[in-house]
């Protein structure tokens, strides 16, 4: 048990989504001191996180019917939704008073839409993105996005605390923080088909792709995406840490929120091409980094090779 900023006895009933970022932030909050339940359709992922101390979710709607907080963890608005009016979602179990984070990319209107359903019922709803990668949300050093009522903010507030060392509470009603995280988003996808496209080109002009590396991290053109993603290329090795595939619905979200502002999106539209093009080739799992592959595919470039 953890006690909130209000006084209140706090638990984590289950965080619902145990990949690679849900993994991090259930073994944040239990080093935090949380009663720490993980739940997720991979049966593997449940058992590392058991071996590392946490607890198995058995019945999900039963086991949140006591709980302060869920933190939801999964990929997607319509995941999201389906953990929560789903056959057998929680909304109708969860207890009046409790609050159920969101770390979904969605659309802003979606989140707005999901928030009064639930708020309906007597439950808070916290839109909280999240942003930092796995590496950041293992160390509990995350940043987050996030919108809500106070009152949401007050009862999340030891979870929060302990996933992150950034909160950003950015209005009163959840779509805000959705949308901060779109921002984001979208320049995060055009940074890394930039860097991709950068670099593939250094390798078609013969280029030591490491001293490029070098000189263009100390100089005006670096981005943190390219400082991060082009190490990957460098070393041939595309194990997914941020899949291709995130940022074909991420990119998509953003033309479908332009679209209906009527608001041009010309860059992040070239961008989604290439993810496009990545996932169709067969690489939708394998690591953004391999927008760089597509690259040299297009203009028979070399790119360095896994080393055995």
């Amino acid at each position: 048990m953890a006690l909130s900023k209000t006084g209140a006895v706090s638990r984590i009933a289950a965080v619902i989504g145990l990949g690679s970022m849900g993994m991090g932030m259930a073994l944040s909050l239990k080093r935090a001191g949380l009663d720490v339940l993980g739940a997720d359709i991979s049966k593997d992922a449940v058992a590392r996180f058991v071996e590392a101390g946490g607890r198995a979710v058995t019945d999900l709607a039963e086991d949140v019917r006591h709980a302060d907080i869920v933190v939801s963890v999964v990929v997607n608005a319509a995941q999201t939704e389906g953990v929560l009016f789903g056959p057998a979602g929680i909304a109708e179990t969860m207890r009046p008073g409790a609050v159920f984070v969101s770390s979904a990319t969605m659309d802003p209107a979606i989140a707005r839409r999901l928030a009064a359903q639930l708020e309906a019922k007597g439950v808070h709803y916290l839109d909280a993105p999240i942003s930092g990668g796995a590496a950041r949300a293992a160390k509990g050093e995350l940043t987050i996005m996030a919108s809500g009522t106070p009152a949401a903010f007050a009862v999340a507030r030891p979870a929060l605390d302990a996933m992150a060392t950034k909160v950003y509470e950015l209005g009163d009603s959840a779509g805000f923080g959705a949308a901060f995280k779109m921002i984001n988003q979208l320049l995060a996808g055009v940074h890394i088909a930039a860097a991709c496209e950068a670099i593939t080109l250094a390798a078609k002009q013969g280029l030591d792709l490491a001293k490029v590396y070098e000189v263009i991290t100390a100089s005006a053109g670096n981005s943190w995406m390219f400082e991060n993603r082009i190490p990957h290329v460098l070393a041939g090795d595309y194990t997914p840490l941020s899949a291709v595939d995130i940022f074909v619905k991420d990119l998509g979200i953003i033309q479908d929120m332009a679209r209906s502002e009527r608001y041009p999106v010309p860059l992040s539209a070239a961008a989604l091409q290439m993810y496009l093009a990545a996932s169709g080739a067969g690489m939708g799992r394998d690591d953004d980094s391999s927008l760089a592959r597509i690259y040299a595919q297009l203009s028979g470039a070399t790119l360095p090779e896994k080393a055995e």
